[in-house]
């Protein structure tokens, strides 16, 4: 992992596209340009780590500070990349990092999206859901 420079944001937002595609489209919700925007006008590249496979871009991924603990955010790794584990080490470092700070991690997830079950493995649970997003939670350990 890097840290991402404002010049990452198109890549990101073009991945955040791909990743997230099937789960709006299954939701009903897919918007082709609204999916880019929302990325661009929420990046912050100084809380955003580009994720680096064989030094090419693999994903992205943003540990962002508030005030009821950190937020996990966009992450998103190339499908072709998935199923591999880099995403389990990726997550396990960034834990690592949070609970050594003993801050709380939330994020949400898209009703049945599969990556629920990898946020589950590492402790999350759900603290509240609606019928588009799944709000989890992860205290340190």
């Amino acid at each position: 992992m890097r840290p991402a420079a404002p010049t990452d944001v198109e890549p990101i937002a073009e991945l955040r596209a791909i990743v997230m595609r099937p789960d709006l489209e299954r939701l009903g919700r897919y918007d082709e340009h609204r999916v880019r925007q929302r990325l661009r006008d929420g990046f912050a590249p100084q809380h955003t780590s580009v994720i680096e496979a064989d030094g090419t871009f693999a994903g992205s991924v943003t540990l962002r500070p508030a005030e009821d603990g950190t937020w996990l955010e966009h992450f998103y790794l190339d499908p072709g990349l998935q199923g591999r584990g880099l995403g389990t080490a990726v997550l396990r470092t960034l834990l690592a990092r949070t609970d050594t700070a003993a801050e709380p991690v939330r994020l949400n997830v898209l009703q049945g999206s599969p990556a629920r079950r990898l946020y589950e493995r590492h402790g999350f649970t759900v603290e509240t859901q609606d019928p588009i997003d799944v709000f989890m939670l992860r205290l340190p350990t």
